[in-house]
C-alpha cells in the first residue's frame, strides 16, 4: 500500500484488499485437505505397516472387507452390520466359480480377535483365500512374488 506524502489532499486508491480472500481460501484449503481423504475412502482404518509383496487390490471385481477401529465392518466401502456380514459375503461368493478371494483391511488399533472373527465369517460364507492388507512402511519398496508363490494370501478359515 502506498501513501502519498506532500500535498494536503489524500488521493483515494482503488486497490482491492485481498487479505480476507486469502485467509478464507487458506482455511478452505486446510478443511479440504483434512476432510476429503476420509470422505473418499468410505472406511477410516489405518492398517499396520509392512513391506508389501504386491499392490493393493484395485482390479474390478476385487472384494474388500474393511474394519475400522470401532469394529464396524465395511464391505466394498459400504457399512455392513456384523450380523449381516456372512449373508452379504455369501451373496457375492455363491455366484462365483473362481476368484473367491477377499482382501481384509483393518485398523492397526483394532484387537486381532475382531480380524480373526471376520476371517472365520468369510470362510463360512464361501471365501477360499483371504489377503490381509498393510500399508507400505516408509522408506521401503514392495518386492515381487516369486514363482513358488511366497507371499500369497493365506487360506480363509473354513474354506478350501
Amino acid at each position: 500500500m502506498g501513501m502519498s506524502v506532500g500535498s494536503g489532499s489524500a488521493a483515494v486508491k482503488a486497490e482491492p484488499n485481498v487479505t480476507p480472500l486469502v485467509d478464507v481460501m487458506l482455511v478452505l484449503l486446510i478443511i479440504f485437505m483434512v476432510i476429503i481423504p476420509t470422505l473418499t475412502s468410505g472406511l477410516n482404518a489405518e492398517p499396520p505397516q509392512g513391506v508389501n509383496l504386491k499392490k493393493h487390490p484395485e482390479e474390478e471385481g476385487d472384494q474388500l472387507l474393511g474394519i475400522d477401529r470401532n469394529g464396524v465392518y465395511y464391505l466394498n466401502r459400504n457399512p455392513v452390520r456384523g450380523e449381516e456380514l456372512e449373508q452379504a459375503l455369501k451373496r457375492i461368493y455363491d455366484v462365483r466359480e473362481t476368484d473367491k478371494i477377499l482382501y481384509v483391511r483393518a485398523d492397526r488399533q483394532l484387537e486381532y480377535q475382531k480380524v480373526e472373527d471376520a476371517v472365520n465369517i468369510a470362510g463360512k460364507a464361501g471365501v477360499r483365500v483371504t489377503g490381509l492388507i498393510s500399508d507400505q512402511t516408509p522408506g521401503t519398496e514392495g518386492t515381487g512374488v516369486d514363482e513358488r508363490g511366497a507371499g500369497a494370501a493365506a487360506p480363509a478359515a473354513g474354506g478350501q
